[in-house]
């Protein structure tokens, strides 16, 4: 199979594969336009397994450059746009790719942080490439087997420095799962992921999902906040969001929820969602979040849960066995997943492949306790658990119950789990105030604390200005859990 012609095999002719703010694509034009890109990276030399950078902000022609690369037999990589310079040497340095799809800002950039690198990728300025691409004839699709590599993912380095996740052709027969079996989507639903193509979830959800089922994606080339993803909904009316649990809460704060009209599900996923924003946002919208879980390395979503009970149902083909030894009755733990969805591996990482990848399976790094009904609750990343007093405290649930407790007057919130003068497990909180809300956010905080459990409650609270994020805007706890020497 090539992955990229099956994602396009679905959509009607005349029907919008994707719009932007100033544009808009058929499928019928989509297709031709994938085929001739493909026919531009051929012409440059892309052989098979070939890897093509893909750097620049959302657009059609991001998707028609990403998909041409696939379409030849080459092996796409989304970058984000906005990485730091370590991160994005790194992956320069090893990715070993032989393009890269830039702007012509970006160009320069590239080249100086490609310098050493084995193989330096070359920059194909955006303009140039489609203007070639525009004039080639279209070819037909590069025939791949199931396991060939069709796109890699790099993580969000939440844990460390990115990974490449690699994976294969077979990887999107999954793409419209969740879609169709939990939101009821169709070809005439209208999907607009918040997040950017590089990041899995915006990449898997939102263009595989909206190719393979023939619907209409909506991409915006602007960053996200909450007043441009309102613009965005009042302009282009999407019935389905997919959005993180930051942003959600950012459009409450700001007021902008009660103004969405028009979409009929929203989901969430990238980290956990806290109660309060789901409560706030049913008040908002009248609608509830669906909350979803899936990583870089499953590129769909595995898991949902449509109710305040935090408990995750497994989506079709998801099948799951425990860790070997079995762990204790009633502690978190790891699980093994096999889908259609799930990487290959690693690139050049075989610690880490070695640990999460087995004959087909995959574990993640999050931790899961089994539900009375059956089903699983998610309860973080394994330094997200602590042991106090002999029992399991998720660091998770009192960052929420505090979150849900100080209302308005905190943007932001994360606990931590430390080492005391004593040696042992402590909990600590990092809170940013809102402008102006200080007096009210120490208090509200306080007393949040002290309606929790003597064993959840924080030791130690330490305002902040802003909480550290990686480039995806995710929360980089292990920076906060190295401000104490006990952790290191």
């Amino acid at each position: 199979m090539n992955a990229a012609e099956y994602l396009l095999a679905t959509g009607r002719d005349e029907a919008i594969a994707i719009e932007t703010d100033d544009a808009r694509i058929s499928y019928r034009e989509l297709r031709d336009a994938v085929a001739r890109a493909a026919s531009a990276w051929r012409a440059l030399g892309l052989a098979p397994d070939d890897r093509v950078l893909v750097f620049a902000p959302d657009s059609i022609e991001w998707v028609i450059a990403y998909l041409g690369a696939i379409w030849a037999g080459g092996v796409a990589v989304g970058l984000n746009s906005r990485l730091f310079e370590r991160e994005l040497a790194a992956i320069l340095q090893e990715s070993g790719a032989r393009f890269a799809w830039c702007t012509p800002q970006a160009a320069p950039l590239l080249k100086r942080l490609a310098q050493g690198a084995a193989q330096r990728p070359r920059p194909i300025v955006d303009a140039d490439f489609l203007a070639a691409a525009r004039r080639a004839a279209p070819i037909p699709p590069a025939p791949r087997t199931d396991e060939d590599m069709a796109l890699w993912i790099y993580t969000s380095g939440t844990t460390g420095v990115p990974k490449g996740v690699i994976h294969a052709q077979r990887t999107v027969i999954t793409a419209t799962d969740c879609a169709t079996t939990v939101l009821g989507a169709t070809p005439e639903d209208k999907l607009y992921p918040t997040s950017k193509l590089f990041f899995a979830y915006a990449l898997g959800n939102g263009l595989c999902t909206g190719l393979r089922l023939g619907a209409t994606l909506v991409l915006d080339h602007e960053w996200p906040t909450a007043e441009r993803v309102a613009e965005i909904v009042a302009r282009h009316r999407p019935t389905i969001v997919f959005s993180v649990p930051t942003l959600y809460l950012k459009m409450l704060q700001a007021g902008v929820a009660r103004r969405l009209a028009g979409v009929r599900r929203y989901v969430s996923a990238g980290e956990a969602l806290p109660l309060a924003v789901r409560r706030g946002w049913r008040e908002a919208t009248g609608v509830e979040i669906v909350s979803a879980y899936g990583t870089s390395e499953t590129i769909f979503l595995l898991f949902h849960c449509s109710d305040e009970s935090g408990v995750l149902t497994p989506l079709p083909r998801v099948e799951m066995r425990l860790p070997e030894p079995a762990p204790e009755p009633g502690a978190p733990h790891r699980l093994w997943l096999r889908h259609p969805s799930i990487a290959l591996g690693y690139w050049q990482r075989p610690d880490a492949d070695c640990d999460a990848f087995s004959d087909g399976w995959f574990s993640p790094g999050d931790l899961f306790q089994r539900a009375p009904d059956g089903h699983w609750a998610l309860c973080g990343r394994d330094d997200d658990m602590l042991k106090i007093s002999g029992q399991w405290v998720s660091i998770l649930e009192v960052e929420q119950s505090l979150a849900s407790a100080c209302g308005a007057s905190v943007q932001e919130l994360a606990a931590v789990g430390f080492r005391n003068a004593d040696g042992l497990s402590s909990i600590a909180v990092f809170a940013v105030a809102a402008p102006g809300q200080e007096e009210n956010a120490n208090r509200a905080i306080q007393e949040g604390i002290d309606a929790l459990s003597n064993l959840k409650r924080p030791r130690e609270i330490r305002w902040v200005s802003e909480l550290p994020k990686t480039a995806t805007g995710k929360l980089q706890r292990r920076r906060l859990r190295d401000a104490f020497p006990g952790n290191e």
